[in-house]
């Protein structure tokens, strides 16, 4: 007998769901994942247990919000726009204000 494996190309119901988890988790679908079903079946596993990214979680906390608001007083200098809709760039501009 030959001891030869044998892969099979993954299907394209399941291309279709790893690509829609991929942009629910904004992550890469990366190639070689996609030339195998059974690796493509692991990745698919793994991406549909991660909580979706909204748009929610890249918003500034309250808390942060709030501290930058204060140290904006404090420096007598507004906070800008961008920040309130960034939570990086809150804590980037926060850390530089400090």
């Amino acid at each position: 007998m030959d001891s030869t494996t044998y892969t099979l190309p993954a299907t394209p119901k399941q291309i279709a769901y790893a690509r829609s988890l991929a942009l629910r988790n904004q992550t890469l679908l990366p190639w070689e994942v996609q030339q195998d079903r059974r690796s493509l079946s692991v990745w698919i596993e793994a991406q549909a247990k991660l909580k979706p990214v909204s748009d929610m979680d890249r918003l500034p906390t309250s808390k942060q919000v709030a501290f930058a608001e204060k140290l904006a007083r404090i420096k007598q200098r507004a906070v800008p726009e961008e920040c309130f809709r960034d939570k990086g760039l809150m804590s980037k501009w926060i850390d530089g204000n400090k």
